[in-house]
């Protein structure tokens, strides 16, 4: 998917949602064992079903799936693929965080990007350009590297300040990778918990998409995320999983789903049109 088509599917639903498929097999709701098969492909079913016209990406969790071990592989494939047939307009991204030597991430990129056909791919870029660079060979895919993510441990590495230039390390991990790719196949990781950087990162890379997690759950604000992170093509996926999916455990879950979604949808709405983008 390209740059313009994601920007037309967020004005054409009027939305900029990722819903996060973390399906983990203790959170479903327990009725679901007695009544299926595979409770885990019907659950995520179910849940892509109710929130497919409110929002524009869906982002499985791999470590979800694979600790499953070759059923949750099974899953995993039958989801994407489910994705593609009923709804081939979503971007689909491979929530799989890989970054290692080239030879080994071109195997990786080759799985994800190539045989299971996601539209892109969580990397970790500390490693460096050769471990990158591999996945940015596929046409009209897309590498979203980590730059500045949700969790409490981000201070840990991501803040060390460069003693020369005063530079923070996402800030030269953005500066460093503008020599890998482009926003046509490159975004950034940025956690919602941390918006108040998102006037600071945008200058380093105004044109690229974020993609977002942390609101929701993480207490992350959208609307600070839209003040300070969109642009003129949005530029912006925001992510919410748990709010999402596990909004009921009970049979009604799919429609505990929707309603979810429904309220970020129309929050998104609103924000897009205030910044005059539909």
């Amino acid at each position: 998917m390209t740059k313009q088509e994601l920007f037309e599917q967020i004005q054409a639903k009027k939305s900029f949602l990722c819903v996060g498929l973390d399906t983990d097999v203790n959170k479903i709701p327990e009725f679901m064992f007695d009544e299926y098969e595979d409770p885990i492909f019907e659950f995520n079913k179910a849940i892509i079903d109710a929130t497919a016209d409110l929002c524009v990406a869906y982002k499985p969790n791999l470590a979800f799936y694979e600790s499953m071990g070759l059923s949750g592989w099974d899953v995993l494939d039958r989801t994407v693929d489910y994705i593609r047939t009923k709804y081939p307009e979503q971007f689909i991204i491979a929530d799989a965080k890989r970054g290692d030597i080239g030879n080994t991430s071109a195997m990786y990129a080759r799985t994800f990007l190539g045989n299971m056909n996601f539209d892109a791919i969580t990397v970790a870029p500390y490693m460096g350009e050769d471990s990158v660079t591999p996945f940015l060979t596929y046409e009209d895919k897309w590498v979203i590297l980590l730059a500045l993510t949700s969790n409490k441990g981000a201070f840990d590495f991501q803040f060390i300040r460069d003693a020369e230039t005063g530079e923070r390390l996402f800030e030269k991990t953005l500066k460093a990778s503008q020599q890998w790719g482009n926003d046509e196949n490159m975004m950034y990781v940025v956690g919602a918990t941390k918006a108040d950087m998102l006037t600071d990162i945008r200058q380093i890379v105004p044109d690229h998409f974020l993609l977002v997690p942390g609101v929701g759950a993480q207490g992350g604000s959208l609307e600070e995320v839209a003040k300070y992170g969109m642009n003129s093509t949005c530029g912006l996926l925001v992510n919410s999983s748990r709010q999402i999916i596990y909004a009921s455990s009970e049979s009604d879950y799919a429609k505990a789903a929707r309603r979810e979604a429904e309220k970020v949808q129309t929050e998104m709405e609103f924000l897009l049109k205030q910044a005059e983008l539909i």
